[in-house]
């Protein structure tokens, strides 16, 4: 898969909301109740990257958490950074 151009990533952006762009990566940030919360979420999110095989760095504080995505492969984002996004939020 191909790193998309900068139009392609600002019109993807518009359609997921909450999530941040950081240079070549996409970042959201998750609040719960308390920490067996945010772990259950975690999971959830576990579950999904595996069966994309694609997989975010996880930021686990507390009841906070933060979710990181980029396609490291070819250094940049691309959709399957944007499809993973929008199946966590779904």
């Amino acid at each position: 898969m191909s790193r998309l151009p900068n139009d392609k990533i600002l019109e993807r952006m518009a359609g997921l909301p909450g999530w941040e762009r950081g240079g070549e990566q996409i970042r959201k940030k998750y609040n719960f109740g308390d920490f067996k919360d945010a772990m259950v979420f975690v999971n959830r999110v576990a579950e999904l990257a595996d069966a994309a095989d694609h997989h975010p760095d996880i930021l686990v504080q507390y009841s906070k958490v933060t979710l990181t995505l980029s396609s490291h492969d070819v250094g940049g984002l691309t959709e399957r950074d944007f499809k993973l996004a929008s199946a966590i939020d779904a």
